[in-house]
């Protein structure tokens, strides 16, 4: 058991709306390839993505697995933003389905939130759901050169990290994405939302794996230093979630939700094929979640905000 401080920790209840897809005038987007396409994209609820489903393939971009909800007011959805951490529970407070229990999944242009799919028959759009937000200022002990971001102590429990004798804290991951593939959100902090990993060069992506992806996979990323801000640093460690899925926007790709990171290289991957949190936190079978539908070649869409834009989104 790692030691840590949760026990001074404390929870507080934040909450968001079911938000709806939205579009802007400017329906055709131009993907890294230079082809315009329109379509599906974040927002809403899910019917047929989770937690523990393929990264890649897809007919949509950005994709948000299960329910994407926000806050019309500002105080409170930079609460959903900056408080609420993975693993946390929530719970829908209004319409038919009023009761139904979930678990953040990610953090994006909208809090995610894993539901069993029955639960969420009835869910509406406007539906209230509330978090019970725990998880801000935890700390290692052991490790006080590791910074964790947006994890709660049930998620560090499901990650199965080890101290080791060295000083050394292992994570196990399910893969290692290299540092020069960092692309959109390098100018976000850690604390807010993810930074997408490029996918543009596709041959790439297969020849590292990386196109075998699933959503809540856990995976490190070498040589970048997440503690305060994000960019480069030799021998630096971070660990992060895949929360979204891929994109055909130049420099955008999977959401990488920072959850660790070490300057000094305190920590150290371990190869695991089975760390994702759809499993670890008991979400769902891994034999009921979808493999890539066929080839990394699709024909990406795209949803704006009612802003028109992506800003603030990685």
């Amino acid at each position: 058991m790692l030691k840590t401080n949760a026990h001074e920790l404390v929870e507080v209840s934040i909450y968001g709306e079911v938000w709806p897809p939205s579009a802007s005038h400017a329906q055709y987007q131009a993907t890294s390839e230079g082809k315009a396409t329109v379509g599906l994209g974040m927002a809403g609820i899910s019917f047929t993505h989770r937690v523990g489903d393929a990264a890649f393939g897809w007919e949509a971009d950005h994709l948000e697995p299960g329910v994407s909800i926000r806050s019309p007011h500002d105080g409170p959805e930079h609460a959903l933003h900056y408080i609420a951490c993975m693993g946390n529970d929530a719970v829908v407070t209004t319409g038919p389905s009023a009761g139904a229990r979930g678990v953040v999944t990610g953090a994006h242009a909208h809090i995610m939130v894993d539901f069993d799919p029955t639960s969420i028959e009835l869910l509406g759009i406007g539906d209230r759901i509330q978090i019970r937000a725990l998880g801000t200022g935890l700390k290692l002990f052991d490790h006080p050169e590791v910074a964790v971001h947006k994890t709660s102590p049930r998620l560090l429990e499901g990650m199965r990290c080890e101290s080791r004798s060295d000083g050394t804290l292992a994570v196990p991951v399910v893969a290692e994405i290299p540092s020069h593939l960092m692309g959109s959100g390098a100018e976000l902090p850690p604390i807010y939302v993810d930074q997408d990993f490029m996918t543009g060069d596709r041959a790439q992506i297969a020849e590292l794996g990386l196109d075998r992806l699933r959503l809540g996979d856990i995976v490190a990323v070498r040589d970048q230093d997440h503690t305060w801000g994000r960019g480069f640093y030799g021998g630096a460690v971070t660990i992060g979630l895949i929360i979204h899925g891929d994109s055909a926007w130049t420099g955008h790709g999977p959401g990488v939700l920072d959850l660790m990171s070490s300057r000094t290289g305190g920590i150290v991957p371990v190869h695991d094929p089975d760390a994702n949190i759809a499993w670890r936190l008991g979400l769902r079978d891994r034999a009921d979640a979808t493999v890539a539908p066929g080839s990394l070649v699709s024909s990406y869409a795209l949803i704006a905000d009612e802003e028109g834009g992506m800003s603030g989104v990685a």
